[in-house]
């Protein structure tokens, strides 16, 4: 029997490549929604982060949630997404 490969996706915070089912999805929808994707399976441009504070504040401060979906994100949402990463968490 084969082994199932397990896929990876690569951390905005601290750049480590991590099994998908770890991770938190944010995803930016057409509509310019911003919101954490727990099926991990909406429709969007999605960025994948470690479920803790750490790797949430070094994507925040280096912008690079930003970069990743492609639009500038206003504190709110960050303070928003932040209070979801620390209940999942």
């Amino acid at each position: 029997m084969a082994n199932k490969k397990i896929p990876l996706r690569k951390c905005v915070g601290c750049g480590e490549r991590v099994p998908k089912k770890e991770l938190i999805r944010i995803v930016k929808n057409k509509k310019d929604e911003i919101k954490i994707d727990i099926t991990g399976k909406a429709n969007g441009r999605g960025a994948y982060i470690c479920n803790n504070k750490e790797c949430f504040e070094k994507a925040k401060k280096s912008r690079r949630l930003n970069n990743a979906l492609k639009t500038e994100i206003p504190n709110e949402i960050y303070e928003r997404l932040l209070k979801e990463v620390i209940n999942n968490g």
